[in-house]
């Protein structure tokens, strides 16, 4: 009865949305202004007559909602459901070597720049949430995730002398895990190398881990009048000038303000810092902690460190549900390509969960959407069915397998 309830209300809700498959509405939340603006400004449908740069974003969104495993595989399964593409918004031929060639010349920069208008509108969405730590700054996480290639077929993508790779640098505001900045190089690209063309905000917090530790870099946000936490490395050494009272029962070891030791490291950060020594007794592992921010509590800089591992679930994440790992094609405009519309995916996965008010994890919502695609009933009720479905799962007596 509640099930039946909820759907009429849904029902009598939207309307509009009767007759229209579950992909037409998740596209219907993409800004077409902003995409046709970032495709005029690299001339993306330069001399195109059939396949649109939108009709390239739309095949390669189908393919990231529903796993499909290669080329051919996206064009067996849209051929198959002919008649429903053209109401899915893709009016152009679904062609095998048309979305191939599509994906090698049409500029990536058209992808990257519009997830980067998604990414601003999901932050403007999440910019109230709460990631586990009271702060008035934004905090980002910055870290990098490799993916293996085959070096004989991504002969550009250099990493090691028989192996190929590209590598994922991305840098995730904490509220709301949407990841603000992105670069993909090749492998050989040292993680360190992003801080050179990362925006620094001020007063801004960066989490970093050891491999981003260059203290001229690092003076570089200083400067800019941001905040950095990240791992002092075990060799380094340091002139104390003062010790922080601590408690010691809350897992602190000392808190000092240091400066480098040697000419060259105090030539890099010729300024004080600050030394935190933490001892974690759920892994029994000591860490010490180096920031330029003398304000807040030597828990709370911990506590923020310890807030740096929702990037790795982010990787994590991206890499099991998202096609970012096996390519369409071999060319470094197809893989970043693949990457960037996989980014805006997630992030427009994470728009509607917030617009429409969902309980649900995006992995759930995934799920759903996967399944349901070319169903014609609106979003939010294909939504709250699957929860209610759920919810009687769950009460259900009857034991349950593999529980």
């Amino acid at each position: 009865l509640r099930r039946a309830i909820v759907s009429h209300s849904i029902a009598r809700r939207w309307p509009m949305n009767s007759g229209r498959t579950i992909f037409a509405q998740i596209m219907d939340y993409l800004p077409t202004y902003e995409f046709r603006q970032c495709v005029e400004r690299y001339a993306g449908n330069y001399k195109v007559k059939s396949f649109s740069c939108w009709d390239q974003f739309l095949s390669m969104a189908f393919a990231q909602l529903t796993y499909r495993e290669s080329l051919r595989d996206i064009q067996a399964c849209l051929r198959a459901a002919k008649q429903k593409t053209y109401h899915m918004g893709i009016r152009g031929k679904i062609s095998r070597n048309t979305l191939a060639h599509a994906n090698q010349t049409r500029d990536w920069r058209i992808y990257a720049d519009f997830a980067q208008v998604l990414i601003g509108k999901a932050r403007q969405l999440y910019a109230k949430d709460s990631f586990g730590v009271v702060l008035k700054q934004t905090t980002y996480a910055l870290d990098a995730t490799t993916i293996d290639l085959c070096l004989s077929l991504f002969p550009w993508a250099t990493f090691r002398k028989n192996k190929g790779a590209v590598k994922l640098h991305t840098l995730l505001d904490l509220k709301g895990n949407i990841p603000t900045i992105a670069f993909i190089t090749s492998g050989s690209v040292h993680e360190v190398n992003i801080l050179d063309k990362l925006p620094v905000e001020a007063g801004a917090i960066y989490i970093m881990d050891r491999g981003y530790l260059d203290y001229a870099r690092l003076y570089k946000i200083h400067q800019s009048a941001a905040y950095f936490v990240t791992r002092a490395k075990s060799n380094a050494r340091y002139d104390r000038c003062y010790y922080r009272k601590i408690n010691r029962t809350t897992g602190l070891r000392s808190d000092q303000i240091v400066t480098l030791h040697g000419y060259y490291a105090r030539k890099d950060y010729p300024e004080r810092l600050r030394r935190i020594a933490y001892y974690d007794e759920t892994q029994d592992k000591s860490l010490v902690f180096l920031t330029n921010n003398f304000k807040l509590p030597a828990l709370t800089i911990t506590e923020i460190y310890r807030k740096r591992w929702q990037i790795e679930l982010f990787f994590k994440w991206i890499k099991q549900h998202l096609r970012i790992k096996a390519f369409y094609g071999t060319s470094e405009n197809t893989v970043k390509t693949q990457i960037w519309i996989a980014i805006s995916v997630y992030v427009l996965v994470a728009i509607i969960k917030k617009e429409l008010n969902l309980e649900q994890s995006l992995y759930t919502i995934l799920q759903i959407i996967s399944v349901t695609l070319f169903e014609k009933i609106p979003l939010l009720q294909a939504l709250t069915d699957a929860e209610i479905m759920e919810e009687n799962t769950e009460t259900n007596n009857q034991l349950n397998l593999f529980n």
